[in-house]
């Protein structure tokens, strides 16, 4: 889950981090409003979007009166930046800057690792200078027992190449930096700019943080953090339903049991969908291993919800949950949806007790159940079916 500046900069604060005084405002006058509580004086009224590049698409304003602030925030307020559409600024303390620094620290799936990057060349696209001078972005693994403790801190800052009067300074800055993204189960924690200001502080003045959202069981206050207005509401809804539910683009909707097969099934659909008007996945769902009929049932509502999906392929593989009971959750989970089922499901079985399941699902005989032998010709029953919908 990606965090708005906003956010980042309160957790920032929790943390130690130090960050100057910033509040949001969803309308000019509240801007105007901030401003001045914030002491009248010279403010930044920043966009809060979920994306870079705000200060090149004119997101970030300088204000040196409540009252401009007010006008800047109109100005902002509404903007289109990469597609994300501007609902809040923060208006944030503004600052006598004299250096700016980059740090970030992530998770480096391909080296299985943390990574700790950081530059005293800060302000600027860092993608830009990892490809123009890459021998000014300090790259130092973190190992994950040990973590960022002072002694690594100065090997990163020495690393990044800081003079030695500021190391011990911004050490410390970035070891509370280290301190949210484990406390705070983040994926990425990232600062740009890092400043020392005219007055020697080293401060955060931007900050970027992805939450992990696997890791939520363990934070009950993240759910704060979520921005409902721009969460899809099936996705919502999978969510409080307890599925692990993506939605994609297409119309074949995917029930299965299992990251690994759901994955396949989505391959072989997009394959199927080819000769059938290009008909693609319309969502990655995986139930688990216990595919209860109250399970299916609030699959099957999620998915048949969609607008988009024309067919529904379920594909099980029956391991630790037989394919009988799968077929009597299919049959249950039906009898629950009543009226609400309308679209023709493809079902594929395989694995402990496929016949059984098979056979249950023949006695059923419900008229929007089809029952395929073979995964890839339950996907082309699927497309077809799909794209008869779309006619």
């Amino acid at each position: 889950m990606d965090l708005f500046e906003y956010q980042a900069r309160d957790l920032f604060a929790a943390h130690g981090v130090p960050v100057l005084d910033g509040r949001v405002a969803t309308t000019p006058e509240e801007a105007r409003a901030a401003a001045e509580a914030m002491g009248g004086g010279t403010v930044v009224v920043k966009a809060q979007v979920k994306t870079g590049g705000r200060g090149k698409a004119g997101g970030v304003k300088l204000a040196h009166s409540p009252e401009e602030a007010g006008e800047r925030a109109r100005e902002i307020l509404g903007m289109d930046i990469k597609g994300h559409t501007v609902h809040q600024v923060m208006i944030a303390e503004g600052a006598r800057i004299a250096e700016e620094f980059y740090f970030s620290v992530l998770l480096d799936r391909s080296n299985r690792t943390y990574l700790a990057m950081c530059s005293v060349e800060g302000g600027m696209e860092i993608e830009q200078l990892a490809v123009e001078r890459p021998e000014a972005l300090a790259r130092v693994p973190v190992d994950a027992l040990t973590g960022i403790d002072a002694a690594k801190a100065a090997e990163i800052v020495e690393a990044a190449g800081f003079a030695p009067e500021l190391r011990e300074k911004v050490a410390d800055v970035v070891v509370k930096l280290w301190g949210v993204f484990t406390a705070e189960d983040a994926t990425l924690v990232e600062v740009n700019p890092l400043v020392r200001t005219e007055d020697g502080s080293i401060v955060a003045l931007d900050g970027k943080v992805t939450l992990d959202e696997n890791a939520d069981f363990r934070h009950p206050a993240h759910a704060e953090l979520v921005d409902a207005a721009a969460a899809d509401p099936l996705e919502a809804k999978a969510k409080e339903l307890g599925l692990n539910y993506v939605k994609l683009d297409g119309e074949v909707g995917i029930i299965g049991n299992g990251a690994g097969l759901v994955m396949s099934t989505l391959d072989v659909v997009a394959y199927a969908g080819e000769a059938h008007g290009g008909v693609k996945p319309a969502n990655f769902l995986d139930i688990g291993g216990g595919a209860s009929a109250q399970v299916m049932a609030n699959g099957l509502d999620v998915i048949l919800n969609d607008a988009q999906v024309k067919s529904v392929f379920v594909n099980v593989f029956g391991g630790i949950t037989a394919c009988d009971e799968v077929a009597k959750g299919i049959v249950a989970a039906l009898g629950i949806l009543g009226d609400e089922a309308t679209k023709p499901l493809v079902v594929r079985l395989d694995g402990n007790n496929v016949e059984e399941g098979r056979r249950i699902l023949a006695e059923a005989a419900h008229p929007l159940v089809t029952v395929v032998d073979t995964m890839d010709g339950a996907a082309d029953r699927a497309a077809e079916l799909a794209s008869a919908g779309k006619a």
